[in-house]
């Protein structure tokens, strides 16, 4: 047990290290080469947030581990808007820009609905992969055009931005980049290891370890970013990062991983359960956004509640069945139902008022 908890913390500390190495670098050479920080923020330090998840998820299905990448890619997605934005809007209630709302959140549902209608089979292949890819090839070409019309926000500015006077030598960024890579390599394999290894010692599923030790270590990066966002009062990158990183999770990594492995078996809770959680999730953002265009601390209070309701029911459902059983039907029969009705009149009450 010892071993596998140390090769855990092993590869969490060098992905997150490897991501900080690659984002500085990759964002100072974006800089040196005349790349505006709208661009940079959107798409470079999105990717490096990310970073962690696809190099697990390629490692994993290299390795013939598909329930790791599978349930790192769905509770990464889940953990960063229910505990992520939770927690960044009880530090401080968070803005949200219209542009998230019209465009980045319903793509973000459209990604969500994508990845469970290629798993419906029971499996994600190669052609599914490459799909996913080609739908990102195209998401980033429409985010690129669409930041040059803008002028660049000065939240992204003061963030990523980088003065001529302090960017180090493009040998110096590029070398970072390369060590950067290669930390994430190191600790995807370590992580991925002592996960397989943790969760055959202790006798559950390697997508319970994937949806929640793996999916909460390799989602750090977006935890420090969103909230040390929020604590410099800069409420639109926290939320704008969420929103770009389960984006790129799903068609990024999770086709990364679908390539690596070939073939990945989706089990059936995964497919049953958690896939309509991350979707369920992920639809839940746009009422949420709309009313009021911010997320206020009672929100993120419920964001956390939900969370902690997800955690509960994983661990019935790798200990306790008749839990499992009760939790479900008090998802179905009263939580659920709650939450709809409550979001539907929030959003009545909005309409409303914008008239």
């Amino acid at each position: 047990m010892l071993w596998e908890l140390l090769l855990l913390a092993l590869g969490l500390a060098a992905l997150f290290l490897g991501a900080r190495w690659l984002v500085d670098g990759a964002v100072e050479v974006s800089s040196l080469l005349g790349i505006s920080p709208l661009v940079i923020g959107l798409t470079v330090v999105a990717f490096g947030t990310s970073a962690p998840e696809l190099a697990v998820g390629v490692m994993a299905g290299l390795r013939g581990s598909p329930e790791i990448a599978l349930g790192n890619v769905l509770g990464s997605n889940i953990f960063n808007v229910l505990f992520v934005l939770g927690v960044c809007a009880l530090i401080s209630p968070l803005k949200v820009e219209q542009q998230l709302v019209r465009l980045d959140v319903p793509i973000m549902v459209g990604t969500s609905l994508l990845s469970l209608i290629l798993a419906l089979d029971g499996r994600l292949n190669r052609f599914d992969g490459i799909l996913m890819l080609l739908c990102f090839a195209l998401y980033l070409l429409f985010t690129v055009r669409e930041s040059k019309r803008e002028e660049p926000l000065e939240e992204y500015d003061r963030e990523f931005g980088v003065s001529a006077k302090g960017a180090i030598r493009l040998i110096r960024c590029v070398l970072k980049v390369l060590a950067g890579l290669g930390l994430l390599y190191l600790g995807s394999d370590w992580l991925v290891e002592g996960a397989s290894s943790l969760a055959r010692r202790l006798g559950v599923s390697e997508a319970i370890v994937g949806l929640t030790v793996v999916a909460c270590g390799t989602s750090l990066p977006e935890v420090a970013t969103s909230v040390l966002a929020s604590l410099k009062g800069e409420r639109n990158i926290a939320v704008g990062n969420v929103v770009g990183s389960n984006i790129f999770n799903l068609l990024v990594v999770l086709s990364g991983s679908a390539l690596a492995s070939g073939t990945m078996v989706v089990e059936g809770d995964l497919l049953r359960f958690d896939f309509p959680v991350m979707l369920a999730v992920a639809f839940s953002c746009m009422p949420v956004f709309f009313t009021g265009l911010s997320i206020s601390r009672w929100e993120g209070f419920l964001f956390l509640g939900y969370y902690g309701l997800y955690l509960a029911y994983l661990y019935s459902r790798s200990s306790s069945p008749s839990l499992e059983r009760a939790l479900e039907q008090a998802s179905i029969s009263f939580i659920l139902p709650l939450t709809v009705i409550t979001l539907s009149i929030l959003v009545v009450k909005e309409l409303r008022e914008r008239r």
